[in-house]
């Protein structure tokens, strides 16, 4: 990152001056993988990356267009391909010159800098240390441990980035079991568009298509991170604002992704540094102000309607709200009665400035609604989509070409287990069809979700808690009283590449479990595997992996859930896990006879240029709610943040950074908002730096200002001016997560509410 790039702005805050994209993508990569760049291997890796026939990105669940570019990675994409393709190895060796004890002391970013682990480990509670072992010991051990405890204390976490296949024998081992405690990684960012999507069009994920993009005149984005979180996006956002579309986003941080792009595939742009600006407005909403801001742009829309309705016109689509929605009275009139002063006052912006969005949206005549984690991880959450779709239906823009809702989903395939029954409802999942195909009675009993695993932890009712992936108690709120309480359990087993933090915190019996990268070759009785995954488009890839492995000793993820079921579960004529691992496409027609509507043909499409579409009734204005129509809704408050505010308190964003992955840490630096070198540091405007009487660099503790009479606090934060709205301060996520308590969550979905944090500043 070149000096010229970063400084302070006119108000005297940290940024960054360069676009997202361009050269700094590329010396982001370099800058951290750059000793990997000289393996023969890692361009034709990358050459194949998010390809027909090629291997999807681990990394975010964007989709994959059918018309790919030629490089169709971004720079996440590439920093967790090479990620994956390090040479370095954490083996056996590492773990005899390290103690359990001392490992957890270690930084993330050291731990995972270890590469990949290489052998399974038992961990040894008398020498504090993991030793190695062989499958069919863990197997064995883990299988004995399962069977005498209650499989309702048993908890089957997945983490977004197994494939469908794993994902579907994952389940069926936890039922088989006696479990429906089949939380994963949507708990933690979008259970909110799952439950809150569903409550109000009656179905559980985004409406669009990616042609829907080439064929908007508008789009309207909240609260998510383009630039950082999902790049590849940012292509079809160019090439929108390239043919007149008009983008308005509303986010309490100024993200580069959506303010300026240099796309580092077209020559021209990366010589002459001729930036596309992304945004035509952006609106820094209040953290936990964005239901205010949505009535207002509601509120100005039913104004404008008035006024052409006075001439014989109408700007609603007056025909689409009788015939296919309810409850538009009862909104209408909440719109009319809340005071622009209200408006104001909670979303932090001008009435002008609102009604200048809103008349964007007036104008239109195909919209789109985008949204993250901005909206979703707020304790009113599920009332911040119910509003944005509100805003949508006004003119009738989901079910036409050009228009929808589409959240933006993160791990690759959080979204996609979702849909082969990693789910904690029973009602979302098709147990007559599983018990009819494999001969047995599944639970009917609602297991627990990520919130309720944790409280089960704490008050000692989940005794077991097995891992498919990712960095549970890194991720997850109340880090603090957490760790204490998961050694209280009596098993845990975590299944992963790389070392983290959850896998040095451990119950009386625990093992680690090293599997296959999605990049590496998967070879098993019938030949070389095919996994697949679902994208945030609800289009499904299938994908190859052709590098030899990192160990000879690793698993594939399948073989690993199959492993463990066939040693745990009693024979059954109708499960037949040596075949369905020998074979991956047996799984598939598994998948296929289970959900014969979405998977038809699976086997044969799962290559299909873009992916096949799985399809989406509210997309065809089927509406599968509660009305049969789709909803307007009354938002419970004006306010998504779920407190008021008071003197001295402040709303806590938590952020990720441009090293950064969920709880993978690529580096230290964050480009795309001038930070560097560190990660422990509160960000807050210069306005509310001189009330609070702080100096940048200041060292500064963040204190849990919540109403529970728990003291959280997390130390050592360097103070740094930057660009937020009155009220607001930022930090980093997992870092500042000790600070979120347990109970600060979505009131539908039970989503962590990680953004409007209240805390106090203590210095």
């Amino acid at each position: 990152m070149g000096a010229r790039e970063v400084s302070m702005s006119d108000d005297d805050t940290v940024h960054y001056e360069g676009s997202s994209g361009g050269w700094g993508s590329l010396k982001g990569i370099t800058r951290i993988f750059g000793r990997e760049w000289n393996k023969p291997t890692v361009m034709e890796t990358l050459a194949r990356q998010n390809k027909p026939g090629g291997f999807m990105c681990v990394s975010c669940a964007w989709t994959k267009p059918a018309d790919y570019h030629t490089f169709e990675f971004c720079e996440n994409g590439a920093k967790a391909t090479l990620w994956e393709l390090t040479t370095r190895r954490c083996t056996p060796d590492f773990f005899a010159s390290h103690t359990v004890s001392e490992l957890q002391t270690w930084k993330d970013y050291d731990l995972e800098q270890q590469g990949r682990l290489t052998h399974p480990m038992r961990y040894d509670r008398n020498s504090d240390h993991y030793v190695a072992c062989t499958w069919e010991e863990a197997f064995a051990a883990i299988a004995a441990e399962l069977r005498a405890l209650d499989p309702t204390s048993v908890v089957f976490y997945a983490s977004g980035r197994a494939s469908l296949e794993t994902a579907y024998c994952y389940a069926l081992f936890a039922r088989l079991y006696g479990s429906n405690n089949l939380p994963d990684s949507s708990n933690m960012c979008h259970e909110t568009t799952s439950v809150g999507l569903k409550k109000v069009i009656g179905a559980s994920v985004g409406t669009c298509v990616y042609d829907d993009f080439s064929k908007c005149d508008a789009i309207f984005f909240f609260g998510q991170n383009t630039g950082s979180n999902s790049p590849r996006f940012l292509h079809p956002l160019q090439d929108a604002v390239k043919r007149g579309c008009k983008i308005v986003t509303f986010n309490p941080v100024r993200e580069k992704g959506l303010e300026s792009f240099i796309n580092p595939q077209n020559p021209l742009e990366m010589l002459t540094g001729r930036e596309t600006q992304i945004s035509d407005q952006y609106l820094q909403v209040r953290a936990g102000g964005d239901i205010a801001a949505l009535m207002g742009l509601c509120k100005h829309v039913l104004a404008k309607d008035d006024e052409a309705r006075a001439q014989g016109r109408s700007v609603l689509d007056r025909d689409f709200i009788q015939q296919h929605t309810y409850g538009f009275e009862a909104f209408e009139k909440a719109a009319r009665e809340t005071p622009w002063s209200a408006i104001v006052e909670e979303s932090g912006l001008t009435q002008q400035a609102l009604e200048q969005a809103a008349q964007i949206y007036v104008e239109a005549e195909r919209v789109i609604g985008i949204y993250g984690m901005g909206l979703t991880q707020q304790v009113n959450g599920a009332d911040n989509i119910g509003m944005l779709v509100n805003l949508l239906l006004l003119k009738g823009n989901i079910g036409r070409d050009g228009t929808g809702i589409s959240p933006v989903r993160g791990h690759s395939n959080v979204q996609g287990q979702r849909t082969v029954g990693i789910s904690e409802k029973p009602e979302l999942v098709p147990l007559d069809k599983l018990a009819a195909m494999y001969g047995f009675d599944p639970p009917r009993k609602k297991g627990v979700n990520t919130v309720e695993a944790c409280e089960g932890i704490q008050d000692g009712s989940i005794r077991a808690f097995i891992g498919l992936g990712g960095n549970f108690v890194r991720a997850i709120p109340e880090r603090d009283a957490m760790e204490t309480a998961w050694k209280r359990m009596r098993l845990t087993v975590q299944i992963a590449t790389k070392l983290n933090r959850s896998h040095l915190i451990n119950g009386e019996v625990a093992y680690l479990l090293p599997c296959l990268g999605r990049t590496e070759r998967d070879k098993q009785q019938s030949g070389p595997q095919t996994v697949t995954m679902e994208d945030s488009l609800s289009c499904i890839h299938g994908s190859i992996g052709k590098r030899e492995p990192a160990s000879e000793h690793l698993l594939s993820e399948l073989a690993i859930v199959a492993g463990l079921a066939k040693a745990t579960l009693p024979p059954n004529q109708n499960v037949h896990w040596d075949d369905w691992t020998g074979d991956y496409g047996k799984v598939r027609d598994l998948i296929e006879e289970t959900y014969p509507d979405q998977f038809h043909a699976f086997n044969k499409r799962m290559f299909t240029p873009g992916g096949f579409y799985r399809g989406n009734s509210a997309r065809e204005r089927i509406w599968k709610t509660e009305s049969g129509k789709a909803e307007f809704t009354v938002p419970t408050s004006l306010s998504a943040a779920g407190f008021a505010d008071r003197a001295g308190r402040y709303r806590l964003i938590t952020l990720r950074s441009n090293d950064q992955f969920n709880t993978t840490i690529y580096g230290y630096e964050d480009r795309l908002r001038g930070v560097s070198g560190t990660r422990d540091v509160l960000l807050i405007s210069p306005d509310e730096m001189r009330s609070a009487g702080l100096e940048e660099g200041q060292i500064v503790a963040l204190v849990s200002d919540a109403d529970d009479g728990v003291h959280r606090r997390v130390d050592g934060l360097k103070v740094l001016p930057f660009d937020l709205p009155a009220g607001c301060v930022a930090g980093y996520y997992p870092e500042l997560n000790p600070l979120i308590p347990l109970s600060h969550h979505d009131k539908l979905s039970k989503t962590p509410a990680s953004k409007a944090v209240p805390v106090r500043i203590i210095t």
